[in-house]
């Protein structure tokens, strides 16, 4: 009898790490699921005077403040199209060891679509690209490049100072 996902198949979806696709124009990233804390659906933002044009604003989630970011905007200076498939991804941003509870909120476009592979399937590209150290490995497959997002490394510090103000009583890192 035939089966419909070989024993070979079944057995290597279970190992390696789940992955959250998205595209920026058309591109193919990975996010680990791992650092995701929940996927919306775009929402209303209130916007941040002063903030880099690729800082959307803030969303009100869950009774925290939480900074949101539109990843087409940082990466390639045009903002995330507004589509059925375009999400809000809030992540966990641990870049302050201080504050490790802090959340990052993602524009991501086309983010419907997951991968379960091995991390070390990604590879360095041999580009050291320091205005873009977010931009992790790459992996390729059959549909192409899919390059790896490293959510911690995605606010340069002045943003990072920006969007997250040292609390009054806290020392700076």
């Amino acid at each position: 009898m035939s089966e419909l996902f070989p024993r070979e198949d079944r057995e290597s979806a279970g190992k390696g790490v789940l992955y959250l696709q998205f595209r920026i124009a058309d591109q193919r990233f990975a996010l680990d699921v791992r650092e995701v804390v929940e996927v919306l659906p775009c929402r209303t933002l209130k916007p941040i005077a002063q903030a880099p044009s690729w800082v959307a604003g803030v969303l009100a989630h869950r009774g925290a403040l939480v900074p949101v970011v539109d990843v087409s905007a940082l990466s390639f200076g045009a903002p995330a199209q507004s589509r059925s498939s375009t999400r809000l991804v809030l992540v966990h941003y641990r870049a302050d060891p201080r504050r490790p509870d802090l959340q990052l909120g993602l524009i991501l476009e086309q983010a419907t679509d997951t991968l379960r592979c091995a991390p070390d399937a990604f590879q360095p590209y041999g580009l050291d690209n320091a205005e873009a150290r977010y931009l992790g490995p790459v992996r390729q497959d059959a549909r192409g490049l899919l390059q790896r997002i490293q959510v911690d490394d995605l606010l340069s510090d002045a943003v990072r100072e920006l969007l997250y103000p040292i609390e009054l009583g806290q020392e700076p890192a």
